[in-house]
């Protein structure tokens, strides 16, 4: 908010949002929003859509977040020609509540292991949650035995099966709008304070490329203007590990001073801009490549 109103022409100012009453169709009075917490508040989701239809610009678009996954994105991302890892896609260990074995007669049981971990490299492997962040719920497993047993403790999570990239390289990447992109080197085995690698980084410049290319396609296609990516590189090929973080990690104790800086600096310029091109009475949303483009196809 202080670097907005250092930087923004007369006319234009930020402020922490506040909220009043919620009246259905009505507008919030604020041309542009930034969304940092409706991932744990559907109040604040419900509240942001009812905003956007009105006209407000919301960072991130809160009707693709809703629909937004992981595996879907997986998908998406072979679409653009961004490498992911193999991933099969798990029905939840324990049948959800209010369901039971015939809600399911249509699903292959037992479920062929043996063919998908061989299809997979196989161990080891990653299983994740199919929806989510924050590393939560992620189990590396080395073994049939340690596959079953994570399997059993995500109870009624719908989880995703991965292959595991054995990098050389990795990055974690911000994205905030346009062109504007961040490259960070990263090594995520690390504790969280300790994962971003400061001072001078010897660059690939065809890795760099490839990855700078890539977080472009992944974004623009999923139509988000505020996100991280993540890349592993195994054998010179940068493969998307996580690009779905539509409140990404930003405080300055983990990601650093100079990070922070760039951050800071081109978010406020990217909200700036999204204010000037406000248009009253009229969607001022983001929406990717993807769905553009499905809508063209349907007309």
């Amino acid at each position: 908010m202080d670097r907005v109103n250092a930087i923004a022409p007369k006319g234009i100012s930020a402020e922490l949002a506040h909220i009043d009453e919620v009246f259905q169709g009505r507008s919030s009075g604020y041309a542009v929003l930034i969304d940092r917490i409706s991932q744990d508040v559907e109040f604040y989701r419900a509240m942001l859509k009812n905003a956007a239809i009105s006209g407000t610009a919301v960072i991130n678009n809160p009707f693709w977040w809703s629909a937004d996954e992981k595996f879907f994105n997986n998908a998406l991302s072979l679409r653009v020609g961004v490498p992911v890892p193999k991933t099969f896609l798990l029905p939840s260990f324990e049948r959800p509540d209010d369901t039971t074995e015939d809600s399911f007669s249509n699903l292959k049981f037992p479920m062929p292991w043996e063919e998908m971990v061989e299809e997979l490299g196989g161990f080891p492997l990653f299983m994740k949650p199919y929806s989510g962040g924050g590393w939560k719920s992620v189990y590396k497993v080395e073994s049939f035995d340690e596959l079953f047993a994570a399997y059993h403790d995500t109870a009624q999570l719908v989880m995703m099966l991965q292959e595991a990239i054995d990098f050389t390289h990795y990055f974690r990447c911000y994205y905030l709008g346009g062109d504007r992109v961040h490259i960070m080197p990263y090594e995520p085995r690390n504790a969280p304070h300790e994962r971003y690698i400061l001072g001078d980084v010897k660059k690939d410049k065809k890795i760099w490329d490839t990855v700078h290319e890539g977080v472009l396609k992944l974004n623009h296609g999923l139509g988000y203007d505020f996100n991280t990516v993540e890349f592993a590189v195994r054998d010179g090929i940068p493969y998307a590990i996580d690009f779905c973080n539509p409140a990404p990690d930003a405080d300055v104790n983990s990601v650093g001073e100079k990070n922070f800086e760039w951050i800071v600096q081109n978010a406020a310029e990217m909200a700036i801009e999204r204010a000037k091109a406000h248009k009253d009475g009229q969607m001022n949303l983001r929406w990717g490549t993807f769905v553009r483009d499905s809508v063209k196809q349907s007309v």
